[in-house]
């Protein structure tokens, strides 16, 4: 549409009334498309479809989530099968390349020198594909939201989470999915690390929540954007030696009106958050304390808390599980 309707060669270009982009959903919004799943289902039926409209529509609400992936990814004739090769084939004109890149980001690879170096181009040749999936919103250009301007300081990831789950578990699985195997697959190696999978979309489900209860006031003070915090902090070990050890927070909300922050640690995970978790979270506020003033900590978790919490002055602590993010 961008292309041959609204670009300066169309016939039709400057006589439109309006236009709209159709994003995807959000994860609250995705989820009424399966209404009667557990809310920890919606989650996971959010990351494997992006909240793209198309793929949930082809979620059958009455069967479970597990028979909806294998069904739809791990069958040679389930649409969300062969979905990536071709939307690339409809988007580019050097697949090869362009999926050669996307595998780098979507094993964790996020600068572009790293990137380069393993699919044996140049710089400015990945940079071009790079660009074009960030045009094709396929790809992001992350940047530490205390230090956007920080050029150093950017990751290229994925942003689509259909992706990222395809290129995460289907490639590695082709011939045992084409022997008809896909489904003993999906039970025994995707289904166990589902949980691990979700880590990075339950992240960016957090962050949704954050800013959409901080622009209401929930949390002290009108946030006005939220993204995530990286870096390099100091400690100390045993021995009271000190060393630097990477680290990033989850979720940092800001104020730009009144300079203040809250942040938050999330956990997809089959176990209680418990204080060892909290207790690095407030060690980690140091981080960015210099720029902001944090108000609210935040901690997310699929699982809930462990009874030590119950004891504790919660008085700038907020505690939220994934039931509380669908309400």
């Amino acid at each position: 549409m961008e292309k041959k309707v609204l670009s300066e060669k169309s016939p039709v270009f400057g006589r439109r009334d309006a236009q709209i982009k159709l994003e995807a959903f959000n994860y609250r919004d995705s989820a009424l498309f399966v209404p009667d799943y557990s809310p920890e289902d919606k989650a996971i039926c959010y990351g494997v479809t992006g909240g793209v409209a198309k793929y949930l529509s082809l979620f059958d609400p009455k069967k479970s989530l597990d028979d909806n992936i294998k069904r739809l990814f791990f069958n040679t004739d389930g649409y969300l099968f062969e979905e990536t090769k071709n939307l690339l084939t409809q988007e580019f004109a050097d697949v090869t390349l362009v999926n050669n890149v996307i595998e780098q980001v979507a094993s964790g690879e996020n600068a572009l020198n790293i990137i380069a170096s393993k699919v044996k181009e140049k710089d400015p040749t990945v940079l071009y594909s790079l660009e074009k999936l960030i045009d094709v919103g396929l790809v992001e250009k992350k940047k530490c939201i205390t230090e956007e301007k920080n050029r150093k300081k950017t990751q290229y990831v994925l942003k689509d989470h259909m992706f990222k789950f395809w290129y995460e578990f289907i490639p590695k699985a082709i011939s045992v999915i084409e022997m008809g195997q896909g489904e003993l697959y999906y039970e025994k190696a995707v289904k166990p690390k589902l949980h691990e999978f979700m880590g990075s979309v339950f992240e960016e489900m957090c962050r949704y929540y954050t800013l959409e209860q901080g622009i209401q006031g929930a949390f002290g003070s009108f946030l006005t954007e939220t993204g995530t915090w990286w870096g390099v902090e100091q400690l100390q070990d045993a021995e009271d030696k000190w060393y630097q050890q990477a680290t990033d927070i989850d979720v940092v909300g800001i104020s730009t009106i009144d300079k203040t922050a809250v942040i938050g640690e999330c956990k997809f995970k089959n176990e209680k958050i418990d204080k060892g978790i909290y207790e690095t979270l407030i060690g980690r506020a140091r981080l960015i304390s210099g720029k902001y003033n944090i108000t609210k900590y935040l901690l997310f978790s699929l699982s809930g808390f462990t009874d030590w919490f119950n004891d504790i002055d919660k008085t700038n602590l907020v505690l939220i599980t994934v039931d509380d993010m669908y309400k």
